[in-house]
């Protein structure tokens, strides 16, 4: 990824020189479309999100990463002054949301003040 996605950036950057291959990019690319389209046409290989599965075109072929992959930790953020039931409904399934998408974040959601 280019730097207009520095926190994955660094993630990726740190997981290569945790693997000390001395891997370094060829390209920088700003979105996911345009990374399949290298892969597919340089015969490169590319990190991808999980989600990015979904979206491979048939020449592209992706294999998970073994052991622990990196990860980006993800938060939410709202307004207290918003009455939104829609905001009201998602605030109130967060938990349950969380434990479905990893047991390992089943606990409960910590509301910080704003």
């Amino acid at each position: 990824m280019s730097s207009t996605a520095p926190t994955l950036r660094v993630v990726i950057d740190d997981y290569l020189e945790c693997l000390n291959l001395g891997i370094r990019p060829a390209h920088e690319v700003d979105n996911l479309a345009v990374a399949m389209s290298l892969v597919a046409s340089t015969r490169g290989v590319a990190f991808f999100p999980a989600y990015a599965q979904n979206f491979l075109p048939w020449s592209v072929i992706s294999r998970p990463i073994k052991g622990d992959a990196p990860t980006i930790d993800l938060v939410i953020g709202y307004n207290r002054a918003n009455a939104s039931p829609t905001l009201k409904l998602f605030l109130s399934r967060l938990d349950e949301l969380i434990a479905r998408v990893s047991p390992k974040f089943g606990g409960p959601v910590d509301e910080k003040k704003e």
